[in-house]
């Protein structure tokens, strides 16, 4: 089935540990937090390039951290460690999955010089079995700066991420409701 004629997933209702995306921040643990979206706004028909957050319910199912910089942020957060990418291409097959340096295709490195990456919550928009075409990773990070639009991901101040971070389970989702599209 393309991607085109793939239904809609049913809208799950929020429940109290989730992150919801709205026009005023991310609503998360009783408080709004200040983020920015995607360069191209939310959409519900994600394509790789676009720099559009899609719209859906995603689990969080994985934090990253950068041990030299930071103290662990969750006893679940696994370190960044030099030569770790994120493999963006494609016709890869480890596309949209985390390697090592050295990887012949197209990758981003996960240790920034920049904080941006500091602390990474992987959602699972399109993992683990990445199909073509729908775009790859979208993570919650730090941002570069405020209102500063992101590639797809959300992303926030990096001492709200950190309590952000902190307070994740392994049942919280982040959701990006339909009415913010467009």
């Amino acid at each position: 089935m393309s991607h085109a004629a793939r239904p809609a997933p049913p809208e799950s209702p929020a429940r109290a540990h989730d992150m919801v995306l709205t026009r005023r921040g991310l609503r998360f643990m009783g408080r709004i937090w200040p983020c920015t979206i995607g360069r191209g706004g939310v959409t519900a028909d994600k394509r790789e390039g676009d720099g559009a957050t899609p719209v859906g319910t995603h689990a969080i199912v994985g934090m990253l951290y950068r041990p030299d910089r930071l103290a662990r942020p969750a006893d679940w957060a696994v370190p960044i460690r030099p030569g770790d990418l994120w493999c963006d291409d494609p016709g890869d097959e480890d596309y949209n999955l985390m390697v090592r340096a050295p990887h012949g295709a197209s990758a981003e490195s996960l240790r920034l010089p920049d904080p941006r990456y500091d602390i990474v919550l992987m959602t699972d928009w399109n993992w683990p079995h990445a199909e073509a075409g729908r775009g790859s990773a979208i993570f919650l990070h730090a941002w570069r700066r405020p209102g500063y639009p992101t590639a797809g991901c959300v992303a926030f101040r990096p001492d709200h991420l950190r309590r952000i971070a902190g307070l994740v389970t392994y049942e919280t989702r982040l959701i990006v409701p339909p009415e913010m599209a467009g």
